[in-house]
C-alpha cells in the first residue's frame, strides 16, 4: 500500500509535530477497518494523537483512501480548532478523491516529481495485514 501526503498537509504535519509514524499508524487502523468516520466517495476522517495525549483530543485528518492500494493525507486540523467540515469542503475532497485515487504509477511519479505529493515512508512489516 502506498501512502502519500500533499504538500499542504506536509506543512501542517511539520508545524504540529506529526511524524510519518503517526500517519502510518492511522493508515494501518483504516486498513484493518477501524475508520473513525467514512465520509463517502473515498474520503475518510482519521484521528491522530497529540504527543503525550490520546487521539480524542488530538488532530483530525482527511484521507483519500482506497483500501489496500492508496492513501493520501490531504487536510488536517485540531479538534479544538474546528468541529467539522463544511458541506462544500466535503464535496471538494470527494472530487479530489476521484482524481487522486485513479492515478496510476506514471501519474503518481509525475505528481511526486513536481512536489504535489510526498510519499510517507512506512515500515513494510507494520503495514502488512
Amino acid at each position: 500500500m502506498q501512502t502519500f501526503k500533499t504538500k499542504a498537509f506536509a506543512r501542517f504535519a511539520t508545524r504540529e509535530g506529526i511524524g510519518d509514524s503517526a500517519l502510518c499508524e492511522a493508515v494501518l487502523r483504516a486498513r484493518r477497518g477501524l475508520v473513525d468516520a467514512d465520509l463517502g466517495g473515498g474520503v475518510i476522517k482519521q484521528r491522530i494523537a497529540r504527543k503525550g495525549r490520546g487521539r480524542s483530543g488530538g488532530f483530525r485528518t482527511i484521507v483519500l483512501f482506497r483500501r489496500g492500494e492508496l492513501a493520501f493525507f490531504v487536510y488536517g486540523f485540531a479538534k479544538s480548532g474546528r468541529e467539522n467540515l463544511r458541506r462544500d469542503e466535503l464535496e471538494t475532497f470527494r472530487l479530489l478523491a476521484d482524481e487522486y485515487l485513479t492515478l496510476d504509477r506514471t501519474g503518481l511519479s509525475a505528481a511526486q516529481a513536481v512536489g504535489v505529493i510526498v510519499e510517507v515512508k512506512c515500515d513494510d512489516q507494520a503495514i502488512q495485514e
